[in-house]
């Protein structure tokens, strides 16, 4: 009998089927000494703006310094609440916090497990300025309903497409509906470097001037057209240090090639779980792959389950790997300090299990999962 070890993300496999690629991008790097701000940046900024259908991108690193200069730029801080979720990666609510804000956490829908629109529209106050919505595990928000509340509050809208590279709603991209659109390209994540990084996408001239300003010291970057060496020495204010190295670029060049290959793989995989557990009545499925109203890229296949505990132990000791995200919500996590009633968040997380969901799975190993959680609930 085979003995089966399916893990959560497989980086060597990953890293094998490219690798002739990804070696001559890092070594040319590397042996012309090309380290920060080189050509490889501005081509990845290039070409992720374009992916995103956007016209700026800023490459940051990380997705949380870039929700935090999106912030500081549109001048969010004390005395200001900025709305998001409990159900997410903290990074999403440091980010508020970082910049003296106050987080309002809200609940979210127990299909999709992105924001409540209607829990939303209740929890703007006079000092609301921001909203950060999350577009978890691949999927849009309703942008649909969240633009035009926005816009009626007069509020700023920073989204946390973190795990949300190429998803749409109506045929819109992740990122490309509010002021600013927030990337990770963590290892695990849809497109992912060999470290830290993340980008800001944004239509807004003077928004992506300051934010170009802000994430290296007030400082224009080298590689900008249209500005005299003096300019480019100039300090033009104060700013932070968080740049996507020209290294980590260069890995991202190479894998944004084969980003749509990818995404239709996951969306395959997803197919595949979602026709074989239909029938499991105690299992709560995420919505199918569609093609019209959202375009899930499925960052992550989360399933629901009133035992989830004893789902995942039986599937780790048949050697596939599943991941339980926030098993307590972050707005029960002691240290945090943050007061609020959030029963569905708070629901969920006692639920969620996230079955493995990379694009070099094999057909074989996707239907062994499929084999093993059939048998535990036949």
């Amino acid at each position: 009998m085979k003995d089966w070890k399916i893990p959560f993300v497989n980086y060597p496999r990953a890293y094998q089927m490219i690798k002739p690629q990804i070696d001559e991008a890092i070594m040319a790097c590397i042996s012309q000494g090309d380290l920060v701000y080189r050509h490889d940046l501005k081509k990845f900024e290039k070409s992720f703006a374009n992916f995103c259908d956007s016209k700026y991108c800023i490459g940051t690193g990380s997705c949380t310094n870039a929700m935090f200069i999106s912030l500081k730029a549109i001048g969010i801080g004390m005395g200001h609440e900025v709305i998001t979720t409990s159900h997410t990666y903290i990074a999403t609510i440091d980010a508020i916090v970082a910049t003296g804000a106050l987080p309002v956490l809200v609940d979210v829908n127990p299909r999709t497990m992105n924001m409540d629109v209607d829990a939303l529209e209740k929890a703007i106050t006079p000092w609301t300025k921001a909203l950060i919505p999350v577009h978890l595990n691949g999927r849009c928000c309703d942008m649909d309903k969240i633009m035009p509340l926005a816009l009626e509050h007069n509020l700023f809208v920073i989204e946390d497409a973190a795990q949300a590279v190429g998803a749409k709603q109506y045929q819109q991209k992740a990122g490309s509906f509010g002021n600013t659109g927030c990337f990770s390209f963590y290892p695990a994540k849809i497109l992912g470097c060999y470290g830290e990084g993340g980008a800001i996408v944004t239509d807004d001239d003077k928004l992506a001037s300051l934010l170009y300003l802000m994430r290296d010291h007030g400082e224009w970057p080298p590689y900008l057209e249209n500005q005299t060496r003096d300019e480019k020495k100039t300090i033009y204010g104060w700013g932070y240090n968080t740049i996507l190295d020209n290294i980590q670029a260069a890995v991202l060049n190479v894998k944004l090639e084969f980003l749509e290959k990818k995404i239709r793989r996951r969306r395959q995989i997803a197919r595949m779980y979602d026709e074989a557990f239909f029938n499991i009545k105690a299992l709560d499925l995420p919505p199918a792959p569609t093609n019209w109203e959202y375009y899930d890229v499925f960052q992550n296949y989360v399933i629901r389950y009133s035992k989830r505990d004893l789902l995942e132990k039986y599937l780790n000791e048949h050697g596939i790997e599943t991941i339980a995200s926030w098993k307590v919500p972050n707005h029960k996590q002691k240290g945090l300090k943050l007061n609020f009633k959030l029963p569905e968040t708070e629901r969920i997380s006692m639920e969620v299990l996230s079955l493995s969901m990379y694009p070099e799975l094999t057909d074989e190993e996707v239907l062994h999962v499929i084999g093993v959680i059939r048998r535990y609930f036949s």
